[in-house]
């Protein structure tokens, strides 16, 4: 606590005594300052994250264009400097009312089967209204309507030959689909259908059994989670297997991880569990594979092991635990993520007055990554060899002024604040955040894989937590093979359906070559499971 002095006090005191006083006073009242507005940033943040929108856009006027002046990169205003350069001249879009595309409406109809509805006109109805012989017809006039069929139950019963030899007690049985689960009514229709509504389109099982109810199909939540588990552990679980083999011939992967609940385990209140998700690059242009794991705990054991076989470039959004398995290994490199060190730039400008955010650092520091990504952005559609050689020429030039430019303003911020945080982490994980410079193939960022994860995260706000292990196990597969088949363009459900009448028929294989013939891009793969 500050000493106070009385008038009569300070009137003793020498010139010099008085200085310091003023000083040490000045140094306080800067120290409350930047405490006060601290918490009023903080207060902000919460506010924002409560209220406010989630859209990390930055509005703005004027581009932020760079250029190298005596042999430094230096930024400024584009529209100041619109006529000496024009690499990074790119005008903001401006919104107008689109046009109605024609046939739009014809290429959604496409694909869908057509029945045909007539409505014509009786005989007596044309007399009645031509006279006798007094018309003939023209071509129809047609039009197009959507026509939903409500979800349909029917009880398979399976009749199957048996027969038996009139010389001897010889059996035999005609040949038919075995059981999905012995002495149980689910089929692969219906199975297929509980995982699509739970896992792909965020459904809590206690609502599908409301649903069914209503079409008089009486099973129980009790009954769906138990056959998933079952499916899931004793046929799914096979081909989710077989994929994460299939990721090691992948050169670059990317990696998250979100908290789940699990309720039923016998551990401390409030301890995390975590449900991880590993991804294929995104940069690659087909055949995705997109893989969770379920683990308790989020410390480096988890995915040193998942990646033990792995060679090559992960892309993580900076967690610890990645960089201290790249340096226990030669053959692994960690990428860093570009989003995350913007997001906490957007979070510092959204935390100020609007009067005052276009003036600050954070406001210029979105700025210039917003620059950085309109580079790469123009580089998508080119070959990871192009690419790379793109990024040398027009975006090394822009992370290099980026860094050079945090370093010199990180003592210009209130340290704990949220601006120093932003350059703080662009600082500490600059090394990772330069990787994508060295390859064409790695992405700037970790959004694909937060967006893989994000199925997972919608569902667990509808069904909030998970009750086993078991049950965190099961869901990790399934959700696995859901992302999977969304990130390959396929239809869930007879994607599902497909898998659970595929697998049963190789349980006895002495390997798993058959899981070739199921992934989402082979040629066997039917007609129906592919979105037209």
């Amino acid at each position: 606590m500050a000493m106070e002095y009385t008038e009569e006090q300070l009137k003793k005191f020498n010139k010099d005594t008085i200085v310091q006083l003023f000083l040490a006073q000045q140094a306080q009242l800067k120290d409350i300052d930047n405490k006060l507005q601290l918490v009023l940033e903080q207060l902000a943040v919460m506010n924002n994250h409560r209220f406010g929108k989630s859209s990390e856009k930055l509005d703005t006027d004027n581009q932020i264009a760079f250029l190298e002046v005596d042999g430094e990169i230096v930024f400024f205003n584009e529209a100041e400097a619109i006529a000496s350069i024009t690499d990074y001249d790119e005008d903001e879009p401006v919104k107008t009312r689109s046009k109605k595309v024609k046939g739009k409406r014809a290429e959604n109809l496409k694909d869908l089967p057509i029945v045909p509805v007539s409505h014509m006109m009786s005989e007596a109805e044309l007399i009645a209204e031509f006279g006798e012989n007094g018309w003939y017809q023209l071509e129809d006039e047609i039009y197009n309507r959507y026509k939903f069929t409500p979800a349909k139950v029917e009880v398979e019963e399976h009749h199957v030959g048996v027969y038996k030899s009139k010389k001897d007690n010889h059996f035999k049985k005609a040949d038919h689909p075995g059981y999905l689960l012995r002495n149980s009514l689910v089929s692969e229709s219906l199975e297929a259908a509980i995982i699509n509504a739970k896992y792909v389109n965020a459904v809590p099982l206690y609502r599908q059994e409301q649903e069914f109810e209503r079409y008089g199909l009486h099973i129980t939540r009790g009954e769906m989670a138990h056959w998933t588990i079952l499916c899931a552990e004793r046929y799914l679980s096979i081909f989710y297997d077989y994929l994460h083999k299939k990721m090691y011939d992948y050169h670059v992967l990317q990696a998250d991880e979100t908290p789940v609940r699990v309720t039923k385990e016998n551990r401390t209140t409030g301890d995390k569990h975590y449900m991880w998700v590993y991804r294929t690059g995104r940069l690659n242009a087909d055949k995705h594979i997109v893989l969770y794991e379920y683990q308790p705990s989020r410390n480096a054991s988890h995915p040193r092991r998942f990646l033990k076989d792995f060679k090559g470039i992960c892309v993580t959004d900076g967690y610890q635990v990645y960089h201290t398995i790249e340096n226990e290994r030669e053959d692994l490199k960690i990428a860093g993520c570009w989003a995350h060190s913007r997001r906490r730039f957007d979070e510092a400008v959204k935390a100020l007055p609007k009067s005052s955010r276009s003036n600050s650092l954070a406001y210029l520091a979105l700025k210039q990554i917003q620059a950085i990504y309109r580079e790469e952005n123009k580089l998508a559609d080119m070959t990871f060899e192009e690419r790379l050689e793109h990024r040398q020429l027009t975006v090394k030039p822009l992370v290099d002024a980026y860094f050079t430019w945090v370093k010199e303003n990180l003592t210009k911020v209130p340290a704990k604040g949220k601006t120093y945080n932003g350059f703080s982490y662009s600082i500490n994980q600059e090394k990772y955040l330069r990787v994508f410079l060295e390859d064409g193939s790695v992405p700037m960022d970790n959004n694909a894989a937060e967006q893989s994860i994000r199925g997972f995260c919608v569902g667990k706000k509808n069904w909030v937590m998970i009750d086993t292990i078991a049950g965190a196990e099961s869901s990790a597969i399934i959700y696995s093979l859901a992302e999977t088949a969304k990130a390959n363009n396929l239809k869930p459900y007879d994607y599902f359906k497909y898998l659970l009448t595929e697998i049963p028929k190789h349980l006895d294989d002495k390997n798993d070559d058959f899981c070739e013939s199921l992934l989402p891009w082979s040629e066997n793969l039917p007609a129906d499971c592919k979105k037209k």
